[in-house]
């Protein structure tokens, strides 16, 4: 079987870019591991949520995906409160500040790729799906790549992209170097019912034992995302209900009341994961397999999202003529693409260590950084236009 692409990693951000391409005139075939996708008819709340930015929703919405969203599940923002570890230095971003109507969505990931997977399925003839589908290898070769299935399926394609996460298989088959370290960090994730609202504020708090974000979702629920040392994560997650809302009030300084927890908590570690290409020939990496940063700034996905929408708008406008895994035309995408990802690389992991840091020095300029920050409007107006896309 033979394809012009063939995308590895049914996530978002893979099937986000199938969908993309829909209309290409591009055969399309889309190798996704896992069963099946989750599905959005589900009344249960789904313990990972993503901060979905404007530029992000506006994409999803051409794909026609966002409007199959359950409006009702998803929460926007208007205003972010961010507060530093010695309980006074703070900065607030608004929406309303820079002329818009939100700063973010806060969206289920059930939600969203149950949405994109609707899209997808119900996109042209010219794209076709194995799921589930495993690759045994990949053979690379002058002018196209073959693809062997664990069924003993064999495809050929002029191209591969790899969309299959932080630990990307592809990356490894194609022997790209990647410098990565952990933190030795959990994020611990749960939802809980409040007793005051949220009003549609989310709140973030740099503390001596990691970040800690509360972020809304519809009525008076949150989401949160405790980035913390592995120690107390273990911690975290075996307290019962209760005395978890106790610790997560308090740490929170009360600032939504009491709290009810909805979903039990959920771990999973932090890593920082720097990709030296992006692109080779007849090989390019999208999403988590092309970068992975610290939660801390919530623009992991919208950084996948903008990969996406790159790449798709590259091979859209590419001649037909043209052989969409020539390296010159991959190179496009990767120039493209190298600024946007090594800013955030470099803001988030920064931001890590200097917040992770006991030296009493360190914790005076970081928390009067705040404080600066936030009295200079233009500076932040930038941080914040910056995350919007």
């Amino acid at each position: 079987m033979k394809f012009d692409i063939i995308v590895i990693g049914g996530g978002l951000v893979g099937a986000s870019l199938v969908t993309a391409l829909k209309d290409s005139g591009l055969k399309i075939a889309l190798i996704e591991p896992h069963e099946s996708v989750p599905v959005a008819q589900d009344e249960s709340w789904d313990s990972r949520v993503y901060a979905i930015s404007p530029g992000s929703a506006a994409f999803l919405q051409q794909l026609g995906a966002w409007q199959l969203m359950e409006i009702d599940r998803v929460a926007p923002v208007y205003e972010m409160a961010v507060f530093g570890d010695d309980n006074t230095a703070h900065i607030n971003f608004s929406a309303y500040e820079i002329g818009l109507s939100e700063l973010a969505f806060i969206a289920e990931n059930r939600q969203l790729q149950s949405a994109v997977w609707q899209t997808l399925k119900s996109s042209n003839s010219n794209i076709q799906i194995f799921c589930p589908a495993k690759c045994t290898a990949i053979i690379w070769q002058d002018t196209h790549v073959n693809v062997h299935l664990a069924d003993g399926s064999q495809l050929e394609t002029a191209l591969v992209v790899g969309a299959d996460g932080v630990n990307s298989w592809v990356r490894k088959q194609a022997e790209i170097d990647v410098s990565q370290h952990g933190y030795n960090q959990i994020g611990v994730v749960a939802n809980f019912n409040t007793e005051l609202s949220h009003r549609q504020i989310a709140h973030q708090w740099f503390r001596r034992d990691g970040v800690l974000a509360l972020l809304p979702l519809p009525d008076k629920r949150v989401s949160m995302v405790w980035s913390t040392t592995e120690e107390h994560a273990k911690f975290l997650r075996n307290l019962p209900a209760k005395e978890l809302c106790q610790q997560v009030e308090e740490a929170s300084s009360r600032v939504l009341g009491a709290l009810q927890l909805i979903t039990p908590p959920v771990g999973f570690p932090l890593n920082y994961v720097h990709v030296k290409k992006l692109a080779k020939p007849r090989l390019v990496l999208i999403g988590d397999a092309a970068h992975g940063i610290h939660p801390l700034a919530g623009q992991g996905v919208n950084l996948g999202l903008r990969d996406t929408r790159e790449l798709a708008a590259i091979l859209n406008t590419q001649n037909r003529l043209t052989d969409c895994g020539s390296y010159m035309l991959l190179r496009r995408y990767e120039l493209a693409r190298k600024e946007d990802i090594l800013a955030l690389e470099l803001v988030t992991d920064g931001l890590q260590k200097l917040f992770n840091n006991p030296n009493p020095t360190l914790a005076r300029i970081r928390n009067l950084g705040l404080e600066i920050t936030n009295h200079l409007p233009l500076i932040k107006n930038q941080l914040m236009r910056h995350a919007l896309n």
